[in-house]
């Protein structure tokens, strides 16, 4: 199986994604966008400090990243370092589905936070995991399910060597693959160059990123890292 090739569902890679999804659908979206539902209002302030220069421009990409319109991001997603008490080790990512944000567990009682969208009704997982590999600037192979809906994209199919890396490839700039006992789950934590949704149920279950913040991620964990994600989220909302 090549890395990354999410067309190749056996049974076992369904009965384990069924397995973290709980009532999760059995296809596919392949983390493209579906129509957007909200994540609910947050009562903290937005934040006092100039975010400006974290989501500025990234020209030593391989593929130069534009600044971060801050207009289109709600404030309370943005990265962030928060007081965060959990009984996770040091270095375990913890997706909070309910409240669309993203923890790495730091020591001393605080956690990276980031904004994220999640998978919207129907398409939601939860469950622990790994991650079992990752890569910069990934390929994206859209699943045979998602083809057969929309056979415009058999142009990237894994037969024609899926979509090229780059700034409209709907993994972004990072990719984190979720594994389960050795097995890839075909879920993703990766970048998103759509950052109006983050914070919104938008996607097949993967966990998107503003490109930023995956890369910022992406540098502090390593394959094997624990993650947990908690169930709730869009069928919340």
């Amino acid at each position: 199986m090549v890395r990354g090739d999410m067309t190749k569902i056996t049974k076992s890679a369904m009965s384990r994604r069924a397995l973290l999804a709980g009532v999760a659908s059995a296809s596919l979206t392949g983390c493209a966008s579906l129509p957007l539902r909200t994540a609910r209002p947050s009562p903290e302030p937005a934040p006092a400090r100039d975010y400006a220069l974290m989501y500025g421009p990234l020209p030593g990409e391989q593929f130069p990243i534009p600044a971060v319109d801050l207009a289109r991001v709600n404030p309370r997603f943005y990265r962030r370092r928060v007081p965060y008490q959990s009984a996770e080790r040091p270095g375990t990512i913890v997706v909070d589905t309910p409240n669309f944000y993203l923890y790495l567990v730091d020591e001393n009682g605080t956690a990276m936070r980031y904004g994220v969208g999640l998978g919207r009704a129907g398409f939601e997982w939860a469950g622990r995991a790994n991650i079992g590999w990752k890569q910069k600037w990934p390929k994206w192979t859209p699943p045979k399910e998602m083809i057969d809906r929309q056979p415009e994209l058999e142009q990237w199919s894994a037969a024609n060597g899926g979509m090229p890396p780059g700034l409209t490839n709907p993994l972004g700039s990072r990719a984190l693959y979720i594994f389960q006992d050795g097995q890839d789950t075909l879920y993703r934590i990766h970048g998103t160059p759509e950052v109006h949704t983050i914070g919104r149920a938008v996607s097949s279950g993967c966990v998107r990123m503003i490109n930023h913040d995956v890369i910022d991620l992406y540098d502090r964990v390593g394959s094997g890292t624990p993650i947990l994600v908690r169930p709730g989220g869009a069928a919340n909302v």
